[in-house]
């Protein structure tokens, strides 16, 4: 069956409803029309949160195409809201009185289980200066079922001195309105637009010069919808594009994006960017310091070196100038000659690399404190602030682990470009393996000498142990000896490393890694607790 155009009940195809007395339950409409057994006229919806009834279809006879296989609902038109406009969202957020409903469930439960009612204290106050709206500077219309403007011009009267809007949730998805309701707003700076499902336009948006904050997150919206906001959004800081399936940047008229000169921080998270060549695209933006770019499909990362430099068409301009942070949590990066790339970035000095498969150790990946060595001006990472201390710590553990790998395989070298440096900045000498009778021993029979402590409450006063023990044991092997060293048979064992001038131990918390692999040198003291 045909998908009809309209109704005598004013829905029509594509438009945005939400359902009667719910205005979180958000869809689109997909038919309107008779549907057979039935009287009367229905609306196909298509729901946002997937929860329906079908996929468009009943009894055999499909009315319209659902996302999913029970996105689809056909509703009578009485069941769903058609929205509200934004200077009526305003009135009901902001000068309705709470109802009678709404003061009831303002209590709190007494000892003997009792409802008490409470007042807030300036609660008047508040509401009063909230109702003045020539006074409203930030207002939030999260999920209120905004629709549409309104009449034109009273936006600006009555609201003249807004500077935050935050349209999240909400029905509307023709640009030409957010353009209507921008442009009675000369004072606006921030607008969010999230969760609004928002057609593609083909036509630059009216100029909004005085939006500096975006947020576009789970618009629909696309780069070539991007490229359209240069001539637009001439203020632009900030620009949030979270979750919108972007798998490519398509810069509209060069190689790389110009434009948005004042473009400080653009949010990619959540985007299924799966090629460096298309993060290389911005790199032309001047202004930009902090890019976001988790939970993508990234495998590794390139800061072009000085042959591809000269390619580039602004040469005087270093690729990420200004870029700071840079965030890469959640993807597929997996080698190490990306994580060394980082250094190149001329002024990087946060990342997050976390939920990749280089950052977890237990899968082939490496600890923290590698990662922390290897890159030489970081000082946020994974969230984190990198201490002087971790880092001194995390460097030194480094050198010890490069150089235990060294009497296995010299070409290791090759594979850590700081070494030689910190080697050198820490004067530590290389930790040569035990020699026998038939010359030096190979990594595999080298030995520590490790002092074991007991820090348990109930483990007792016990003696300090120094045990010369393989470059290779693991952490899982360690507890077991320490079981035996100390009788401690029926206590389940963790392990810390106790580093010089650190204020706090190092967990050891993966059984499968050998003292090598943790970067534990000579003289290394290792305490022995019991799991809590």
């Amino acid at each position: 069956m045909q998908d009809s155009p309209d109704s005598s009940h004013g829905f029509r195809v594509g438009q945005r409803v939400h359902s009667s007395g719910d205005s979180r339950r958000i869809g689109t409409v997909k038919y309107v029309g008779p549907v057979e057994g039935y009287s009367g006229t229905w609306v196909g919806v298509d729901w946002d949160n997937g929860e329906g009834k079908h996929d468009g279809s009943i009894n055999g006879v499909r009315y319209f195409h659902a996302k999913s296989e029970r996105s689809g609902s056909l509703v009578r038109a009485p069941n769903l809201s058609q929205g509200i406009s934004l200077l009526e969202a305003l009135e009901k957020r902001y000068r309705s009185k709470s109802t009678s409903d709404e003061e009831d469930e303002m209590y709190v439960l007494s000892t003997s289980n009792n409802r008490v009612s409470i007042q807030l204290v300036g609660k008047d106050k508040i509401q009063d200066k909230l109702s003045r709206f020539e006074e409203l500077t930030n207002a939030s219309l999260a999920y209120m079922g905004v629709s549409f403007p309104g009449i034109p011009y009273q936006i600006n009267t009555t609201v003249p001195n807004m500077k935050e809007l935050d349209l999240t949730g909400n029905l509307l998805s023709d640009w030409k309105d957010v353009g209507k309701i921008c442009g009675q707003l000369p004072a606006l700076q921030a607008l969010n637009l999230s969760n609004n499902l928002m057609s593609p336009y083909k036509s630059e948006l009216p100029p909004l010069e005085s939006i500096s904050i975006l947020v576009l997150n789970n618009t629909g919206v696309d780069w070539e919808q991007v490229e359209l906001f240069r001539q637009s959004l001439t203020a632009i800081a900030e620009l949030h594009l979270i979750g919108n399936n972007i798998s490519r940047v398509l810069p509209m008229s060069s190689s790389f994006v110009q434009g948005f000169n004042s473009l400080r921080l653009l949010n990619l998270d959540d985007n299924c960017i799966a090629e460096w060549d298309e993060v290389m695209k911005l790199s032309q933006l001047r202004c930009l310091e902090q890019l976001y770019l988790n939970k993508n499909c990234l495998n590794s990362i390139l800061y072009p070196d000085n042959g591809q430099q000269n390619e580039l068409e602004a040469t005087s301009y270093k690729p990420f100038q200004n870029l700071h942070c840079l965030l890469l949590g959640d993807n597929n990066i997996g080698d190490l000659v990306s994580i060394d790339s980082l250094n190149l970035f001329p002024n990087l000095v946060e990342t997050r690399l976390s939920e990749n498969p280089i950052a977890d150790s237990t899968s082939g990946g490496v600890p923290r404190f590698v990662l922390i060595a290897r890159l030489a001006k970081i000082k946020v990472f994974n969230g984190s602030e990198v201490t002087p201390r971790e880092r001194k710590d995390s460097e030194i553990r480094y050198v010890r682990l490069v150089i235990s790998r060294l009497h296995a395989n010299a070409e290791e070298i090759k594979q850590h470009p700081r070494f030689s440096e910190l080697k050198s900045l820490y004067g530590i000498e290389d930790e040569r393996p035990s020699t026998g009778a038939s010359g030096p021993q190979t990594i595999g029979s080298g030995f520590l000498s490790i002092t074991l402590k007991c820090v348990g409450a109930s483990m007792g006063e016990k003696k300090p142990l120094i045990k010369k023990l393989p470059a290779t044991a693991t952490v899982g092997k360690l507890k077991f000896l320490c079981e035996s060293f100390f009788k401690l048979k029926s206590l389940k064992l963790k392990l810390f490393l106790q580093e010089e001038g650190s204020p706090l131990p190092v967990l050891l918390d993966n059984d499968t890694s050998s003292l090598m692999d943790l970067g534990i040198g000579n003289e290394s003291i290792i305490l022995v607790d019991e799991e809590s």
